[in-house]
This record gives structure tokens, C-alpha cells and sequence, in this order.
């Protein structure tokens, strides 16, 4: 049975990747598919991925499995491109993958002992470097290796956490709450002068370099607090679509349409949304 099922499942991947190819045939295949390129499929595959997250976040299993699906089509698709290119297949991918688990995990597939989840993480992120200095990467910085193509959140929190390894960090989250008030007083500082000077190009910059340092120490204070910024941003987003949409249907058996109110008014509703929330 076993054996079966294995083959059963090599068949239906099999069967992917001869849809796919079919698909980008240039006689007969989809014309949407043939003329894409990695550079255009990449944001359908950064979107895939959090469509996976949004399924794990609301525990939807059914959705997860479909969503999982949709991300194997991107890696098919992008692995099919390069097959086509003659750089590599879709064997070459999974072939990649498992000899890098097995070479991180040696302590799994060897003889080497890692203590606990702590202890493995700094043990993978030595097998990474050493990968990266056995291809020549010449780049010798702690900060090697954080992809530009993260969403930037991310990658914030990345490069924090790297510069944390050689002691470039605050001791705590009551620095970085201190540093993020200086933040917003620098951010409020520059409203104002672009509000003195609308047309100021060079004001309307300082502006968004204040912003982008505000965002930066909200990404390390969520770090500190061993937080996930991309989580936590996520629920902040559901809980305001929650509340929101409840406040539309308030208004509507109201009979008032919401942008007709005032500012206070609104407010209103958004205050009744949140008391009927924690009923």
C-alpha cells in the first residue's frame, strides 16, 4: 500500500508538470502562460505565499490544501521556464532541496549532536555560511545573506537580527519604546515642514526617510518582543476589516449609508463595532 500510494503521488506530480508543459507549448499552449517570463510570474508567487499564511491564519484547511497547490504551480512554472532555457528542471529542483536538508541536518542524517532548537539554528545558519564561502561569495559582512526580494518587514528584522549576532542591539525593548518616540516626534517634526512647504521635493523626502526609520524601529520592537511582524500585522488588518464591516452593517440597519456621517459619527459606530466585539 505504501509503495502504491508513493506511486500514486509521483504520477499526479508528474502529471503537473506535463500540464504545465503543455500550457507553455508555443503551438497550442496558453498565450497567457507562453509569454511569461520569472520576472513576471515572481509577484504571483510572493502573493501564493501569503495566501498560504492567510489559510494557516484562519485555520482553514481545505483552503490551505488548494492554496498549497497554487504555490506548487509557481515553483512547476518557474522550474518549466528554466527547463525551456536550459538551466535547469523541476528534478533539479527537488534534488537541490534534498541534499541541502540532509547537509544542514547532520545531526539527523549524521553523526553530529545539536543540544535544542536554539543550539540547531545557530548550527544552520554556520552551514550557510559556509555554502556561501564555498560558491565565492566574496561578501564577508554579518549581514550576507538577506535576500533583497523579502518584503522589506522582513528583511528589517533580518538584517536586525544579524547585526544582534555581533552585539549590535539594544539590551531591551524599553531602548528601542524610547528610540521609537524620538521616531515619532523627527516624523512629526517633518509633517510640519511639508505642511509649511507642500511643493518642498526635499522635505517630502526627509519625510519618508523619518517614516521608513519608524517603521525600522517598529520592526525591531516586535523583534524584541519575539513578536512576528508580518502576524501581527496581519491580524491588525483583520481585526480592522472585522470592525469595519461591522460598522457598515450597523449604519445599514441604521438605514444610513456610512460616508454620509462625520468623522465623530463614524467614530461612533467604529466604538459600537469594538463594544460589541468584546461582548
Amino acid at each position: 500500500m505504501e509503495g502504491m500510494d508513493r506511486r500514486m503521488t509521483t504520477a499526479r506530480i508528474e502529471d503537473l508538470l506535463e500540464i504545465m508543459a503543455r500550457l507553455r507549448d508555443p503551438q497550442g499552449g496558453c498565450p497567457w502562460d507562453v509569454e511569461q517570463t520569472f520576472a513576471t510570474i515572481a509577484p504571483y508567487t510572493v502573493e501564493e505565499a501569503y495566501e498560504v499564511a492567510d489559510a494557516i491564519d484562519r485555520r482553514d484547511m481545505p483552503g490551505l490544501r488548494d492554496e498549497l497547490g497554487d504555490l506548487l504551480l509557481q515553483v512547476v512554472f518557474h522550474a518549466r521556464m528554466a527547463e525551456e532555457e536550459g538551466a535547469f528542471a523541476f528534478g533539479d529542483v527537488v534534488a537541490s532541496i534534498c541534499d541541502k536538508m540532509v547537509r544542514r541536518h547532520p545531526h539527523v542524517f549524521g553523526d553530529e549532536n545539536v543540544g535544542d532548537a536554539a543550539a540547531q539554528t545557530v548550527a544552520w545558519e554556520e552551514h550557510k555560511k559556509r555554502e556561501r564561502d564555498a560558491a565565492g561569495h566574496a561578501d564577508s559582512s554579518a549581514l550576507a545573506g538577506v535576500a533583497r526580494g523579502l518584503p522589506e518587514w522582513q528583511r528589517a528584522v533580518k538584517l536586525q537580527h544579524k547585526a544582534a549576532k555581533v552585539g549590535f542591539d539594544w539590551p531591551g525593548p524599553a531602548p528601542v519604546i524610547e528610540k521609537l518616540h524620538e521616531e515619532i516626534d523627527e516624523v512629526r517634526a517633518e509633517f510640519a515642514a511639508v505642511a509649511a512647504d507642500p511643493g518642498d521635493g526635499a522635505a517630502r523626502e526627509r519625510l519618508e526617510d523619518e517614516l521608513g526609520d519608524l517603521l525600522f524601529v517598529c520592526a525591531n520592537l516586535a523583534r524584541h518582543a519575539k513578536v512576528d511582524v508580518g502576524n501581527a500585522l496581519r491580524r491588525a488588518n483583520l481585526k480592522f476589516e472585522r470592525r469595519f464591516r461591522a460598522m457598515e452593517t450597523m449604519a445599514a440597519q441604521d438605514g444610513i449609508e456610512l460616508s454620509s456621517l462625520s468623522l465623530d459619527a463614524q467614530d461612533g459606530y467604529w466604538n459600537k463595532a469594538k463594544a460589541a466585539e468584546r461582548k
